[in-house]
């Protein structure tokens, strides 16, 4: 685990919003470049209207070429007057025909014992799918049209598509909103992703299918023990973060974060609210000063997107602004990115 001492608020950020698409993205063919950085646009078909759902790194489509035929369309090179795409095979249709085709591809993957081991290995597999959309940022469950087909959790970094969660911060304060302390917990050290690193006090991915206030409720229970009525009655809305970040293994994670606040009132017996592990996700549970959690931050203590969404908590409170922070601009507009989607 990372103890880098003093890193800085856009420290945090570069570290969790850490990629962006080449100046030239678009204008090179990769099927003439020698360099191993081009993404590749990943569409529903080679229309040039088709909307892109993720973006590809080389690697990825070497192992795609391998798929049997009827799956993906692979141009050898682009299409005169047009960009290279790699992107559905025209029979692959129908939001159930896509997910099927999916769900062989990474269940194949998974089980080669050689395929992206690192990413979609058995010991890497969630079982649980997420939702794949025409227009990340545009209407989900209630849109049909914007929903494309469903996919492994554990995969949607490979083919670079925009995945969703539901974060929120459980804190008390005092009566004149000064002593703020947030439930900070460990994440358990056997975790598949960032194991022994601190979180926010319920975090977790919204499954295909769920709402985003169901998925807070979900995770509550299952993470924290946090009854159903309190969070239905005192959890609020408090936007959402986004950002593109690149793993370790160089796979593609642009995120959105809707964000929550349960703030631990102060005429009631606080033990209902106290959040404790339950299904093993979490070590423990501490409920730390503003302060000792703002240096453990800075310390990289915390799984770098969790970092991010208590810098936005900080600006909400007021404890980052503009007067004591130079970066603030930097940092605000970045947790709040678009992906350079206009762009893929």
């Amino acid at each position: 685990m990372d103890s880098t001492p003093n890193l800085s608020f856009l420290d945090l950020v570069n570290r969790c919003d850490n990629f962006h698409l080449p100046v030239n993205h678009g204008s090179v063919d990769p099927t003439t470049s020698t360099h191993r950085d081009y993404v590749v646009p990943w569409t529903l078909s080679q229309s040039p209207d088709s909307p892109v759902i993720g973006l590809l790194k080389p690697e990825i489509i070497d192992v795609l070429l391998q798929e049997p035929e009827g799956t993906f369309v692979i141009p050898e090179r682009a299409s005169p007057g047009s960009r290279y795409r790699v992107s559905f095979h025209p029979s692959i249709d129908t939001p159930s025909k896509r997910t099927d085709a999916m769900k062989k591809l990474c269940q194949r993957w998974r089980d080669s014992g050689t395929i992206f081991q690192d990413t979609i290995g058995p010991k890497k597999w969630r079982n649980e799918m997420y939702p794949v959309y025409r227009n990340p940022f545009g209407v989900h469950l209630s849109d049909s049209s914007n929903y494309l087909f469903e996919m492994e959790r554990s995969a949607c970094s490979l083919f670079g598509v925009a995945t969703y969660g539901v974060h929120m911060t459980v804190y008390h304060e005092g009566a004149d909103g000064s002593n703020v302390r947030i439930w900070t917990p460990t994440r358990s050290r056997t975790k598949q992703t960032w194991p022994g690193y601190l979180d926010n006090s319920v975090a977790g991915g919204i499954p295909s299918g769920m709402s985003t206030f169901e998925a807070l409720v979900k995770e509550s229970m299952e993470e924290a023990s946090i009854e159903e009525n309190i969070v239905r009655t005192r959890a609020k809305c408090a936007g959402s973060v986004s950002y593109y970040f690149l793993t370790a293994e160089g796979r593609l994670q642009p995120e959105v974060q809707y964000v929550y606040d349960l703030k631990v009132p102060s005429d009631v017996d606080p033990t209902a609210f106290q959040p404790k592990p339950l299904d093993g996700e979490v070590e423990s549970f501490d409920l730390l000063p503003i302060d000792v959690v703002v240096a453990k931050m800075k310390q990289g203590l915390f799984k770098t997107n969790c970092a991010v969404v208590l810098i936005d908590f900080l600006v909400r409170r007021g404890y980052i602004t503009p007067d004591n922070e130079p970066d603030f601009m930097e940092i605000v507009t970045r947790i709040h990115t678009r992906f350079e989607f206009e762009r893929w």
